[in-house]
């Protein structure tokens, strides 16, 4: 079995951090990923929404130095929740990053390679 998921993106809002009843430092985010999408003679702009967890000190990291608009690369594995509400079952597929590169913000003229940090 293989779970490996990459993308590049844009933060939709700045990440929360909150911690375990035991101390342990978790942050959510979510990354707008574009793309585009053939549809009969044209392409149209898709975007998709991926809400991320990062655990321990690099979820700290993303929580002091990422806000709204920067760009990230993340790395990592999908998994999926599900629980019950109101007699409905729910679920949830959500990244559980290993890797989370910072690549500026979104109107930087940067080279993406240059100041790019990883946590």
């Amino acid at each position: 079995m293989f779970n490996k998921f990459i993308c590049v993106g844009n933060l939709v809002k700045t990440p929360e951090l909150r911690y375990t009843g035991q101390g342990t430092p978790v942050c959510n985010m979510t990354v707008a990923v574009n793309s585009k999408v053939k549809s009969g003679d044209e392409y149209k702009d898709e975007v998709f929404y991926m809400d991320t967890i990062i655990w321990g000190k690099q979820g700290e990291s993303c929580s002091q130095y990422l806000d709204k608009g920067h760009q990230v690369l993340v790395e990592g594995r999908l998994q999926t929740r599900s629980w019950e509400k109101d007699g409905q079952k729910h679920y949830k597929t959500e990244c559980v990053a290993a890797t989370v590169k910072f690549l500026g913000k979104k109107d930087d003229n940067q080279s993406q390679d240059s100041g790019s940090e990883t946590f």
